[in-house]
């Protein structure tokens, strides 16, 4: 109850205009949720990379979680997740033709991020759905199938950071991780679970994982349709079931190691898991973790180790389900071309 009038009262000022709204002349579109990580916000900011990049210049504005830097960053070749995080590292990484730049502070980020490259046609703002100083044209709310906000509780008792009904400032809401057979009957039922605005467009989306990779450009030695005897999965993502899910059809024992969300790794943590990897018995085996997580494994402090471990990771993208991809597309495009 303490933590919801806080929130409550926080967004209350923010209605009255008590604390200041910036809106910027440049397309902005948000990504966020209203629980505490764990729907997928970065394979939805890739995919809106993917999409707008083909036609616009681009910037993505994070806050660079759990980087031991602050204030204002362009991403470098020189940069790593330790100096703006990791999911900007793995956006840097993927795609050369974009700005990644980082700021806790998204008002100022956006104005430096615009005269540090003033060729950009619109911003992604990743996890900012409670970062309201910023008003953006578009606000994308991302909710988890399995977790919808509205069968959720405040902290502590559950996940959310806000109260559900802070769900009405979305443009958009988007039900991730969905079955990749989506009936129409449970589609119907979750819309009126959900009970959007008449402003508001609800999408379906669901995860596609894509071919194993080594982090050290190594190949996979498997034949194809063979399973492995034995994968590690080590990651600290806030919710680790779809590639859990994912991971069991590939082998026949799956071994996890699950750490904190952005967990920042040990020296002690990779040596932990080199040596439990090591000491199983099979040839027949496999180091995973996510792309996330992998980004974090390339910290100038981690390299070495990390080096000598197999360490594979499995790349994820986002897609819709039926007419909602054209639907999707049409609305992210059209708010973008009559907002230049």
């Amino acid at each position: 109850m303490i933590y919801g009038l806080i929130t409550a009262f926080r967004n209350l000022l923010f209605d009255l205009k008590v604390l200041p709204v910036e809106k910027f002349d440049v397309p902005v579109i948000s990504v966020g949720n209203l629980s505490a990580g764990g729907t997928g916000k970065t394979p939805h900011v890739e995919y809106l990379i993917r999409l707008l990049s083909e036609v616009f210049k681009v910037s993505t504005l994070s806050r660079g979680y759990g980087r031991k830097t602050s204030g204002f960053i362009a991403a470098s070749d020189q940069d790593n997740a330790a100096s703006i995080g990791d999911e900007p590292m793995q956006y840097h990484k993927k795609f050369n033709n974009i700005g990644v730049f980082v700021d806790e502070h998204r008002r100022r980020g956006i104005r430096n991020l615009l005269i540090a490259d003033p060729a950009t046609q619109v911003v992604l703002l990743d996890d900012a759905f409670q970062h309201r100083y910023v008003k953006p044209g578009l606000s994308i709310l991302l909710t988890d199938y399995h977790k919808l906000y509205c069968n959720d509780y405040l902290m502590p008792s559950g996940t959310l950071r806000e109260y559900n009904k802070g769900a009405r400032r979305a443009d958009i809401i988007i039900v991730t991780k969905s079955p990749r057979v989506l009936s129409p009957i449970d589609r119907r039922r979750i819309v009126t679970d959900l009970r959007p605005s008449t402003h508001q467009k609800v999408y379906f989306s669901y995860i596609r994982y894509g071919d194993i990779v080594s982090l050290w450009n190594k190949s996979c030695q498997r034949k194809s349709g063979e399973k492995y005897n034995t994968i590690v999965l080590f990651a600290g993502i806030a919710n680790i079931y779809p590639l859990q899910d994912q991971l069991k059809r590939e082998c026949i024992e799956l071994i996890i190691y699950q750490f904190p969300d952005h967990h920042q790794y040990t020296s002690k943590d990779l040596d932990q898991i080199k040596r439990n990897f090591d000491d199983l018995y099979s040839r027949n085996k496999l180091l995973i973790t996510t792309e996330k997580d992998a980004m974090r494994l390339l910290n100038p402090d981690l390299v070495g180790l990390a080096s000598k471990m197999p360490v594979h990771y499995l790349p994820i993208e986002i897609d819709f389900h039926g007419n909602d991809k054209e639907a999707f597309n049409d609305q992210i495009l059209t708010y973008v071309e009559r907002n230049q």
